[in-house]
């Protein structure tokens, strides 16, 4: 019976971490290098996560800098920008890409809002479902434990 309470107690931790972790990708207007998460870019005939080829640090508080590690991979990893469906547009100096992020739009706002509400919607859901199935498992087991009984 507490192995039970322990599972559900986990599910509903990991349901929480990945809303924490959702909410963590979603772009607000501040640099951060996880917006770039997402990105791949194609790395001698494999897609790669761009951290993998580039080193990722806020350069100030609207701007991203990436020092590409390799000279060759510089056109492809501006081309994986803006490519990506974020709207950033990427300037190249050299071994440096720089990431200026444009100011949110209210209307871009607004989808955030949504999109936040949404997430947590869904982890009230998992959490409530993880929660029900538990409960459901505590009174099968706690009959099976009164029909012992008699």
């Amino acid at each position: 019976m507490i192995d039970e309470l322990k599972k559900a107690s986990q599910k509903m931790t990991k349901s929480m971490e990945s809303l924490s972790n959702n909410l963590s990708k979603i772009r607000t207007g501040r640099a951060h290098p996880s917006i770039l998460d997402a990105i791949t870019v194609e790395y001698y005939g494999q897609e790669v996560p761009l951290n993998q080829v580039a080193n990722i640090k806020i350069e100030d508080a609207k701007t991203l800098q990436l020092n590409v590690w390799e000279k060759n991979m510089i056109k492809e990893v501006e081309k994986s920008i803006i490519s990506s469906d974020l709207g950033l547009n990427p300037a190249v100096s050299g071994n440096l890409i720089r990431i200026p992020l444009p100011p949110l739009t209210e209307e871009r706002r607004k989808e955030l809002v949504k999109l936040v509400k949404q997430e947590g919607e869904n982890c009230k859901v998992s959490v409530r479902n993880i929660r029900r199935d538990a409960n459901n498992k505590l009174k099968q087991l706690l009959k099976r434990k009164i029909n012992f009984r008699r």
